[in-house]
């Protein structure tokens, strides 16, 4: 299969490219792409990525960026990042980009396990997942030419304790190898509408 990532310098985008990686053609695309530069809060730049990638099997989303802080000092604005990059961004990536899938191919987008289970200072970030998964659900039922979409929430990942560590006090982290098999699982499966959890 060929497949995009976007988000693919990431430690979860760099983990699934390795995973996918052994058996399928992968595209790394992001702010930063090894092979396509992609800014997932502009149209045009998502549109040029597609035209330049053509057509593939899969679209893998690894990225999306949130506020976090206090819900007294979240403002309009702030909570706009959350809404332009991980909710509309990733959306964004699966309506301009449903030309560019081939029949029975697939979108995995991200989520986050603070939908489900909130932490403090991240309300605009479980905003955002939660609109995603809904998305996710509910487009899976019209999606045309047998694609599939899903989504995958991770928890805090092992390797990113150091920087996102004090937000998720008394959570246990999971390694992002294990987090990389459920976007393997939602690329290579038949599974659609669904949310993975790796908790």
């Amino acid at each position: 299969m060929k497949i995009i990532i976007v988000g693919a310098s990431g430690v979860i985008g760099d983990a699934v490219s390795k995973e996918l990686g052994k058996k399928h053609e992968i595209i790394r695309a992001g702010r930063n792409g090894v092979d396509v530069k992609v800014d997932i809060t502009s149209t045009s730049s998502i549109k040029n990525m597609y035209e330049q990638v053509g057509k593939v099997d899969a679209v893998i989303s690894a990225t999306g960026g949130a506020h976090f802080g206090p819900l007294l000092e979240l403002t309009p604005e702030l909570n706009e990042i959350g809404i332009n990059s991980k909710l509309k961004g990733q959306i964004n990536l699966v309506l301009l980009g449903m030309d560019y899938v081939n029949d029975r191919g697939s979108f995995t987008l991200t989520t986050g396990i603070m939908m489900d289970d909130p932490i403090l200072q991240g309300a605009s970030g479980a905003m955002a997942n939660g609109g995603v998964r809904a998305f996710v659900k509910s487009a899976s039922i019209e999606m045309p030419r047998g694609i599939r979409i899903n989504s995958v929430s991770p928890n805090v990942l092992q390797e990113s304790l150091e920087k996102y560590g004090e937000f998720f006090p008394g959570f246990e982290a999971v390694p992002v190898s294990r987090v990389a098999l459920a976007f393997k699982k939602s690329v290579e499966g038949a599974q659609t509408g669904q949310n993975y959890e790796v908790y």
